[in-house]
């Protein structure tokens, strides 16, 4: 067994047949389950032991799962996993702005479940410091150097077309909300101009498409914003 599939898992869920899907799908991949029908409960088991994943539904019965999320948030950084029927793109923009790490609607499948479990991991799990550097496909992030490479030579890239390439790939297999990247490379001020973000992605992207697939690493959250996946599943679609 390896480490990704010994964390904690905290389910959050006001129905059992939901949980017990969950726990069943989890435990039978390796990993170690606890539940909460509540968000009292869920902050109560927070607050005994951090988890090393969680997985939460927006609707409960005390409270909103957003409320949770900003909540434990102030003292915990367990990667999140929003799992709802709630799939309007403001439901899924408000939970990633609390503090959600992914979001997957009801109905799901397991393997896309797990494979979004085992991506927020791997972020977790192999973070990125300041003297890192960054590889995928024949691509090379120097994040010391502030520059990237493709086969040891120099791609052109200009200083915002970095910025927003660093941003994704420190923020691997995360999804970043529209607002949260123009507000990081713009400024509050821009946080609406997502046509300014889309022209940008377009343009990194063909500037890297020739040294890599893009299109399995650079995947669009349609509404809501983009993902950075450092190793794409096999048969993951493209978002």
């Amino acid at each position: 067994m390896n480490d990704e599939r010994k964390a904690d898992v905290l389910l959050v869920d006001d129905e059992e047949q939901i949980r017990r899907l969950l726990r069943c799908t989890l435990e039978d991949d390796g990993y170690s389950v606890r539940e909460a029908a509540t968000g009292r409960i869920a902050l109560g088991e927070i607050a005994l032991q951090e988890p090393g994943f969680m997985i939460l539904d927006l609707g409960l019965p005390d409270t909103s799962g957003i409320e949770v999320l900003r909540t434990m948030r102030l003292h915990c950084s367990a990667p999140v996993l929003v799992l709802t029927v709630l799939g309007h793109e403001k439901n899924k923009i408000a939970a990633l702005d609390a503090g959600a790490d992914d979001y997957l609607v009801k109905p799901f499948r397991s393997g896309e479940l797990l494979a979004r479990v085992r991506a927020l991991l791997r972020r977790v799990q192999a973070p990125l410091t300041v003297g890192s550097q960054f590889v995928f496909g024949r691509i090379q992030v120097d994040l010391v150097r502030s520059r990237v490479l493709c086969d040891g030579r120099l791609v052109k890239l200009t200083n915002l077309e970095y910025k927003l390439l660093r941003l994704l790939v420190i923020n691997h297999d995360k999804v970043l909300t529209h607002r949260y990247i123009l507000n990081e490379l713009w400024g509050p001020q821009a946080t609406e101009y997502t046509h300014y973000l889309r022209a940008y992605i377009l343009r990194l992207r063909k500037k890297l498409d020739d040294a890599v697939d893009s299109t399995g690493h650079f995947q669009t959250e349609s509404g809501v914003g983009y993902r950075f996946v450092s190793k794409p599943e096999l048969g993951e679609s493209v978002l």
